[in-house]
């Protein structure tokens, strides 16, 4: 009886602890993501993370789990930005979910290419990749309309060309490593197939 008394008292303690870790995560909170666009990213991001300055990437209507992994890389050092490992140094990881939320509620607004004469290669590139240099195409993890695809590849479409290019020339060179797949592939691009696919991007929608 003992032993059954003990077997039973077991359970009865492990159940609780079983419906806490089966309990599901909390939902984001979009009003303390805003709080945080407005106290820290949106100097650069802008208030709804779309078309700011060149150099820093839209993130309105990206992926918020995309979002949460770069921050989470920054603040681990993984990914290497003085700046946003500073800001992300700050942030909790519920805070990160947050942000991350609030921003993927935006809708990101559309943006165009600029250069004429290389969108057709970059169109190529996107659509084709570059077989002789084994570069797949970038529909085939981004989506043919550049919507990405969640929890695995970020969205694209309308993405500064300036912005584009520069994390390609910087997975090209070493610069960026948190992402091997993406080094191997601007590893085999020249500079005008990274600035053609970067506009072209910039255009898509």
């Amino acid at each position: 009886m003992k032993i059954i008394a003990s077997v039973l008292l077991a359970a009865a303690v492990a159940a609780p602890a079983s419906a806490a870790e089966t309990k599901p995560a909390a939902k984001p909170d979009l009003k303390k993501g805003e709080a945080i666009s407005t106290q820290v990213c949106g100097a650069c991001h802008t208030a709804d993370g779309n078309r700011g300055a060149p150099a820093n990437p839209i993130i309105a209507g990206q992926h918020p789990e995309y979002i949460v992994k770069q921050l989470s890389e920054f603040k681990a050092g993984k990914r290497v930005n003085p700046v946003m490992q500073g800001f992300a140094a700050q942030l909790s990881d519920d805070d990160m979910k947050n942000v991350a939320a609030f921003y993927a509620s935006k809708s990101a607004k559309p943006g165009f290419a600029k250069n004429k004469d290389l969108v057709k290669l970059g169109e190529k590139i996107y659509r084709g990749g570059i077989a002789d240099k084994h570069v797949p195409a970038c529909a085939g993890c981004h989506s043919p309309t550049g919507a990405g695809i969640p929890s695995q590849y970020p969205r694209l479409a309308g993405q500064h060309a300036d912005y584009t290019e520069a994390q390609l020339n910087a997975f090209r060179l070493g610069g960026r490593k948190n992402n091997a797949q993406m080094s191997t592939i601007a590893y085999a691009m020249n500079e005008r197939e990274i600035k053609a696919v970067a506009d072209y991007i910039a255009g898509l929608r």
